[in-house]
């Protein structure tokens, strides 16, 4: 290596560890959002411990002319790096996504049958369940959700462009896809779509919503359960599509 490569690669270290340094925040911040809606039994710190090796990684491999910014780039590594860990974790059963999915049927054929958005004392008596244990379905199914939403982040948000780049098709369906979430979340009853708001476009975790709202944590899980299963429900022509992904 001559003397000029072998500074820019010093600098280039220097930098990547700058980097590291300044966005180890970012990592914790990432942690405890995706902590908020998984089960107790999940600890912060295996997620900050998975966000810190995403973060060093994109400080490797982040290239400016791609055109998006660090921060950008590096939260889809370091939120990539945290689902890794959850999945090989296997934090959320099976059993969880199959009542999901059964009780998001549920609400399908109730709002087909009605018009109307179906209530939970509906859904509930469809299933042959209790309310109250219905109320805690809805929590296990939000707190679930970290690998159906979060993992199409890190398997097609990838700012740069690499071998894995979605076909033309799969754009057009991805496109496809968004046009009808953004319907059948404007369809959604409004403190359901202003929960959905704060937690993924504002990126309030639970608790802080809960004080926004003036309810209990418990109550906003609840909420965020049944918009998830009622968007479930109208989008079930996807459903399919993400079965692999909780049945695997």
């Amino acid at each position: 290596m001559n003397a000029v490569a072998e500074y820019r690669a010093v600098q280039q270290r220097a930098s990547s560890d700058d980097a590291v340094v300044r966005h180890a925040d970012l990592v914790r911040r990432i942690a405890h959002h995706l902590a908020a809606r998984l089960p107790a039994s999940v600890e912060v710190d295996d997620l900050i411990q998975a966000g810190m090796i995403g973060l060093i990684e994109a400080s490797r491999s982040y290239d400016p002319e791609q055109g998006a910014s660090f921060e950008t780039y590096a939260s889809i590594r370091i939120r990539g790096s945290m689902i890794d860990e959850i999945r090989r974790g296997d934090w959320v059963p099976r059993s969880v996504h199959r009542r999901a999915r059964d009780a998001a049927a549920a609400v399908r054929e109730i709002e087909q049958a009605t018009g109307r958005a179906a209530a939970p004392q509906e859904v509930a008596a469809k299933l042959d369940m209790p309310l109250p244990e219905y109320l805690r379905l809805l929590e296990d199914a939000s707190r679930g959700q970290v690998l159906s939403l979060d993992s199409h982040v890190e398997d097609h948000g990838d700012v740069q462009v690499n071998s894995n780049s979605p076909t033309p098709q799969q754009v057009l369906e991805r496109g496809d896809f968004g046009r009808e979430l953004a319907t059948a979340i404007s369809g959604l009853p409004e403190r359901e779509q202003l929960v959905l708001s704060l937690y993924y476009e504002q990126e309030l975790n639970l608790k802080e919503i809960g004080a926004v709202l003036g309810v209990s944590e418990s109550r906003v899980c609840q909420i965020h359960g049944q918009a998830v299963l009622r968007l479930r429900g109208r989008l079930s022509q996807y459903e399919s599509r993400d079965a692999g992904l909780e049945d695997d």
